[in-house]
């Protein structure tokens, strides 16, 4: 509900309280929106609302006066409002009011006295509102007497009537006898079972309808046609019968002996009976040979043309319709595969394994002043280098102390990890004697191995450690 709130809080006590004039102020055009709330407490709790009323009194600046009802919101919290009505809102000026709860037990309690003003709206400044007075009590009491009035009426009007047939009127005793032969009589009344057994029979309508879905049920009936069909269909043991017939037919079907031996054959001939090279390709094409001869296990050595290295081939070829591939081994123990298609021979490629992917950490030896670094939490950052099997070399670990310039060599990595050009990398130096700003260094790597660290951004301690975290491509896959 959309109000303009005014709050009052009240504690009930016994103590000299003056009237509160609290700062609330309506306008007479705050037509069931002026809303007073009221929170009661007692010694610092809500005061319970229960079996109480309250009654607000109102009176007006022009001498108007109303007592009316509150409403309770939360008897156990104390809470109650009223909103005042359309009649009392025109009536303008200063308003002294006090809050009354009446007890069903007689008792009353005046809660407190307090005024608030109502403005007049500028649409009211010509309207001057007539005294009046509204006590909610006296309503209520002049209603309860019209309605005991005509009630009084209506029942000596009954009385009247009854007095005159006094004479017919039935005895207590006989009354009670008459109850009793009526309450007694098997024939008239049923029992609470007999009640529930007979609401639940079957009415002749349901009946029917149960009757005429079942007899409708096409799944649960048959035509003569479909008995004659299935009479003359194949018995159980006449079926199984057959069956045995077929599954004894050793003829038609093979042990699992037979399966075991026929799945252990060899379907393509890869070598020759002896268990020798099927074909020796030495001294000839890799790739026309060996589409020639199709499925085969061959040789071949340096001398075989289109091979993937100068060592010795071993394996087998797989090939149809001038679409295969190859697989071979090398004596060195490289695996290699080939495809090949459409006349056109696509080259070897190398099959990595674990030995491939094992890395291998080579450790240098240092040149022109330079030692390991050793943190001084004792944890020593080691200088090693390796080369994965795709040919990236990376570099890790730090250095201290060693000379800087274009060509002085911290140390030279071995010809397999030479670059396969010459470059430059910037990485972390030490920040020591420079303020904790981060410093950098300059590092060149040459194609002939040599890293030298060419400058340093920390002036003032140039060498104290220098960080390695590099990674480029071998010149050597």
């Amino acid at each position: 509900m959309l109000a303009k709130d005014g709050a009052l809080s009240f504690d009930v006590n016994a103590q000299t309280k003056r009237p509160i004039n609290a700062a609330i102020q309506f306008s007479t055009q705050d037509i069931k929106t002026a809303r007073l709330s009221f929170k009661l407490t007692k010694d610092g709790v809500p005061l319970p609302l229960s079996a109480v009323v309250g009654k607000l009194v109102l009176a007006m600046a022009d001498g108007s006066r109303f007592i009316r009802a509150i409403t309770l919101v939360n008897k156990p919290e104390g809470l109650a409002e009223y909103v005042l009505a359309a009649d009392e809102i025109r009536h303008y000026g200063a308003v002294k009011s006090e809050l009354i709860l009446y007890y069903t037990n007689g008792q009353a309690l005046s809660i407190h006295k307090f005024g608030f003003n109502i403005e007049q709206s500028l649409i009211d400044q010509n309207i001057v509102p007539v005294a009046e007075y509204y006590i909610d009590d006296f309503e209520t009491l002049r209603g309860q007497i019209n309605d005991l009035y005509d009630d009084v009426v209506a029942t000596v009007a009954e009385i009247e009537a009854k007095f005159e047939d006094l004479d017919n009127v039935e005895t207590k005793v006989g009354a009670q006898e008459k109850v009793d032969a009526h309450a007694n009589n098997a024939d008239v009344h049923v029992t609470t079972q007999k009640k529930a057994e007979w609401d639940a029979k079957e009415t002749t309508v349901g009946a029917q309808a149960k009757v005429t879905a079942h007899a409708n049920d096409s799944v649960k009936h048959v035509t003569n046609e479909e008995r004659s069909t299935w009479n003359s269909k194949e018995t159980t043991s006449g079926a199984q019968q057959k069956v045995d017939l077929h599954a004894n037919n050793l003829d038609l079907h093979v042990t699992a002996e037979d399966k075991t031996k026929w799945n252990a054959g060899q379907l393509r001939k890869l070598t020759t009976d002896t268990g020798s090279f099927k074909l020796n390709l030495a001294g000839k094409d890799l790739y026309t040979d060996l589409l020639t001869a199709r499925t085969a296990t061959f040789y071949g050595n340096s001398t075989s043309a289109n091979g993937p290295s100068s060592a010795s081939l071993r394996g087998f070829q797989i090939a149809e319709d001038n679409v295969g591939e190859v697989l071979a081994m090398g004596n060195d123990g490289s695996t290699w595969r080939n495809t090949f298609g459409s006349g056109t021979f696509r080259g070897w490629r190398r099959l990595l394994d674990t030995k491939d992917t094992a890395v291998v950490w080579e450790t240098p030896s240092l040149g022109n002043g330079w030692k390991q670094y050793v943190s001084p939490d004792g944890f020593p950052h080691t200088l090693r280098y390796t080369k994965d099997a795709f040919g990236i070399v990376e570099i890790i670990g730090s250095i201290a102390g060693g000379a800087l310039g274009n060509n002085v060599a911290a140390f030279t990595l071995l010809p397999d990890y030479f670059p396969i050009q010459s470059m430059h990398f910037i990485g972390v130096a030490s920040s020591v004697g420079t303020t904790n700003v981060p410093q950098y260094h300059r590092t060149y790597i040459g194609t002939d191995g040599k890293v030298c660290i060419q400058s340093c951004s920390n002036t003032a301690n140039p060498n104290e450690f220098i960080t390695f975290g590099f990674r480029f491509r071998a010149a050597k896959v």
